[in-house]
């Protein structure tokens, strides 16, 4: 949520960074006439509530009945038009919160303007492209031939866009999970959580999931459960209406959870493999940290993303989102890797810097001084890293000719001393 004082002072640059982000500046607009009628009727019923509370101490005063009783129905008359006037100012605060609701975040100055996901920068690309002595297959086809990955069945469990892994394919994802999370907790400094798979809708809107994007979760049908398209979403809102003691800052979380996102997939588009699916499994970090300090946490959680992919020794490449494709952060880069049986580079890590735009709405404030006035903490988050796409990634880089496919050394010891997949999984 952006900030009304910001709004009130300094509108043009509130609708410049909308205009960046392709939303209508006549919100902003919108949202000062219902900020100016809130205000105008609060000090209207202040000033009635101040004349009411005078003349009831004038009462008991009044001696003569008939003058004392026309005094009390007076008074009944303000309260009648305090209670109208209270009624009005619910109902423009309710709608004025909502539209503050709606507003995305306004982007970082050193953000590229662009139109689409095509104006996206890329800031360097690290690792060389494998040279095979074969054509390279796409994992859905390594997958099925080596028995790890099974999508018939995945089908007739779920439907469409589910799948089901196998014998060493299962047990090479869990190897990634748990190696994933010892980096960042035992080398990055995070805390785990294993936080709710389920959250309300109050968790949501903390996080800006609502009410915008409502139609990309899956809601438990009869009550206030949502679940979880990242673990952003409960690990965001661990803190949510807490003040955060002095010295507590920066906090740093990882956890691991299964997200579920009902995504519009286009017809025809990424309809093989499990790039694109209903449920995947991800490691997600979280900062909450103080706001001088948030660009360069910033930088250190895309260190943290791009560590793992380097020690996967598979070829990966930084890029800097522009406005277009921003989402509701302020500064966002994407962590790929490359595939070569798809020929495509696959999104693993979005690390983005929220500013106080989480904060405001969960209300996760923190005093930098014992006495401090209270502030809004800036909060970060970023895959590291997100699967099936990981697992993609190894099946296609790591496959010989034979059909098999390598373990990368980092995941040999978490798989018991494996090194190949080979035919049977």
């Amino acid at each position: 949520m952006l900030d009304i004082r910001l709004m009130r002072e300094q509108p043009e640059v509130v609708k410049e960074g909308l205009r960046k982000v392709g939303y209508a500046t006549e919100a902003v607009d919108a949202i000062l006439d219902l900020d100016n009628r809130r205000r105008t009727l609060l000090t209207e019923v202040e000033q009635l509530k101040a004349q009411r509370n005078s003349s009831s101490k004038e009462v008991p005063q009044i001696k003569e009945p008939a003058d004392k009783a026309a005094r009390i129905a007076a008074m009944r008359g303000l309260g009648d038009r305090i209670g109208a006037i209270d009624h009005d100012v619910d109902e423009v605060e309710h709608e004025l919160q909502q539209r503050m609701l709606e507003l995305p975040n306004l982007p970082h100055p050193d953000v590229p303007v662009g139109s689409s996901e095509a104006d996206n920068v890329v800031v360097w690309t690290r690792g060389e492209q494998k040279s095979f002595t074969f054509a390279p297959k796409p994992h859905w086809e390594l997958g099925e031939t080596l028995g790890i990955i099974d999508f018939e069945r995945g089908v007739k469990l779920s439907g469409t866009r589910f799948f089901v892994l196998k014998g060493l394919g299962a047990r090479l994802q869990r190897a990634l999970i748990t190696w994933m999370l010892d980096v960042h907790i035992n080398e990055h400094g995070y805390t785990e959580i294993a936080p709710p798979y389920m959250v309300k809708e109050e968790v949501l809107v903390g996080t800006g999931n609502l009410p915008k994007f409502g139609d990309n979760l899956f809601r438990i049908e009869g009550l206030d459960l949502t679940l979880i398209p990242t673990a952003e979403v409960p690990v965001t809102n661990l803190y949510r209406e807490e003040m955060i003691d002095p010295g507590r800052l920066p906090i740093r979380h990882v956890a691991y959870t299964p997200c579920f996102r009902n995504e519009q997939m286009s017809a025809g588009r990424d309809v093989r493999g499990i790039k694109r699916v209903y449920q995947f499994d991800k490691v997600e970090m979280v900062k909450f940290v103080e706001p001088q300090t948030s660009y360069d946490e910033l930088w250190s959680l895309i260190d943290n993303a791009a560590d793992i992919c380097q020690r996967l020794d598979i070829p990966y490449r930084l890029l800097q989102l522009c406005t277009a494709d921003l989402g509701i952060a302020t500064m966002k880069y994407d962590l790929e890797l490359w595939a070569p049986g798809c020929a495509e580079w696959l999104e693993v890590s979005s690390c983005g810097n929220f500013g106080d735009y989480q904060a405001r709405r969960a209300n996760i404030r923190y005093r930098p001084q014992a006495g401090a006035k209270p502030e809004f903490v800036h909060t970060l988050n970023g895959s590291g890293l997100a699967l099936p796409r990981v697992m993609i990634a190894i099946l296609e880089n790591y496959q010989q000719a034979d059909g098999s496919i390598l373990i990368p050394p980092v995941l040999q010891p978490y798989m018991g001393g494996v090194e190949r997949i080979g035919m049977g999984g």
